[in-house]
């Protein structure tokens, strides 16, 4: 199955990200991220325990993430 990215829609491309995601997690689940990943979540992390962020429920944090697309 082929997709032209360049034809896709905002929703579908969140889709295709969160099928991409797990199907990596499934037959990757040994993979190590990266240390500069572990140092932004550290960062964050830090920033939540300030009050300088604020968290941000996944369905919710999508469901921005597709309205600022529109």
């Amino acid at each position: 199955m082929k997709f032209d990215i360049n034809e896709m829609t905002p929703e579908e491309k969140l889709q295709a990200m969160e099928m991409l995601w797990e199907d990596f997690c499934r037959r990757s689940p040994n993979f190590q991220s990266p240390r500069w990943h572990a140092d932004v979540l550290e960062s964050r992390e830090k920033r939540l325990r300030e009050g300088k962020e604020r968290a941000v429920d996944w369905e919710q944090a999508k469901k921005e993430i597709k309205e600022s697309l529109q």
